[in-house]
């Protein structure tokens, strides 16, 4: 069947676009709300970059099929870098270059159409070749391999870690693996053994979701003094995750749930739901109370919680770590790399790029040196 590709001309189509964008998303599963159009329009907003030596414009394009109906969207920028003057390089990305706010970037379609959607996007971007270096492919399922699809280089893989929901909690809990059975005795033990007794909140309407997010905006920061990267350190960050949140709790799908003890919450996990799914997104807590492992007692509340709901998927987010893996969840595979532009100046400008991105990563390092050292002097007594 004949695919069509359509050039969105500027932000205001996504609103436009939103209502069909959001019926194609709710038929993909697991549930990843990084490919709403809410997140994407946000995003836009919150994170396009034009400082004078990176401009990302954007190029978003919708695939239609020959009844004219919505089977992907491609949420892309060309991103344009410039050095003393002259553009180094000119690539296509998609929409969630920051530090990992989005954890999963990429086409929005059904796996049985990835391999026909993507191969529509590479005759659409070959007839402008000349305007682009190579493309950063994303997100894309490695379950649905095809020989229309490009040839990477640079390749990586990001799993996605999610639970098939039963009935009960107790058919559940029988099923888990004994290593996390024993974590979550302790857990709910030693409050007890202690003296804590806990209270369970889930925060979902949009005068409690706000200050739910200041609050889980702190322990994120505090948990990242442990050993964890704050993603959301940045104002830009912080402004984008405020805004989603309520637009997410007028619509009825954010849940902020959190674990209070004596009055104050020590632990919080952030999550998305769609119809019959809940996406458990990032987590913070009070460092005094690490001892408890808090947070192992949170992510299991709200896997009780969406039990209870009749969910039937809770998905413990991207990335391969031992608080996920140790669940026992089924994982599914993404694939990002390069292929570069069908152009002369193509391999030239990759090769000038990562050039330039050693040679910051190199001055990075230097400064942080610097710094440490100044701070090491200035201490001395």
């Amino acid at each position: 069947m004949t695919l069509s590709v359509h050039r969105l001309e500027g932000p205001d189509a996504l609103v436009e676009l939103e209502p069909e964008w959001s019926a194609l998303e709710s038929t993909l599963t697991p549930y990843l709300p990084f490919r709403s159009p809410r997140w994407n329009r946000l995003w836009w907003t919150h994170f396009r970059r034009n400082d004078g030596r990176i401009r990302d414009e954007f190029v978003v394009r919708a695939v239609r099929d020959e009844r004219h109906r919505l089977i992907a969207v491609a949420p892309l920028m060309r991103t344009k870098v410039t050095a003393g003057g002259m553009t180094v390089a000119r690539y296509l990305q998609f929409f969630g270059l920051d530090p990992f706010v989005t954890e999963r970037r990429g086409l929005v379609c059904r796996p049985e159409d990835q391999a026909r959607v993507v191969a529509a996007l590479r005759s659409d971007f070959a007839r402008v070749a000349g305007s682009y270096d190579w493309i950063q492919w994303s997100g894309l399922e490695t379950a649905e391999r095809s020989d229309r699809e490009p040839e990477l280089r640079d390749r990586s893989e990001l799993s996605d870690f999610f639970l098939p929901l039963p009935s009960t909690w107790d058919a559940f809990r029988t099923a888990l693996p004994r290593n996390i059975k024993e974590s979550l005795r302790k857990c709910y033990n030693s409050l007890k053994r202690d003296g804590h007794e806990f209270t369970f909140r889930v925060r979902s309407e949009e005068q409690e979701v706000q200050p739910a997010i200041e609050r889980f905006l702190v322990l994120h920061a505090r948990r990242a003094e442990l050993r964890h990267s704050n993603v959301f350190a940045s104002p830009s960050a912080r402004a984008f995750i405020r805004k989603l949140a309520i637009e997410a709790a007028r619509a009825g799908c954010v849940r902020v749930f959190q674990l209070q003890i004596a009055g104050h919450v020590v632990a919080t996990r952030v999550g998305f739901t769609s119809a019959d799914e809940l996406y458990l997104y990032y987590s913070g807590y009070d460092l005094d109370w690490s001892r408890y492992s808090v947070m192992t007692t949170v992510t299991a509340e709200a896997i009780k919680w969406a039990i209870a709901q009749g969910l039937h998927i809770v998905n413990l987010s991207l990335g391969r770590d031992v608080s996920k893996t140790r669940w026992a969840p089924r994982e599914m595979a993404f694939t990002a790399g390069v292929e570069l532009a069908p152009s002369w100046r193509a391999p030239l400008a990759f090769h000038a790029y990562q050039e330039l991105a050693r040679l910051a990563r190199a001055d990075s390092v230097a400064q942080r040196l610097v710094s440490r050292v100044r701070a090491t002097v200035r201490a001395a007594p």
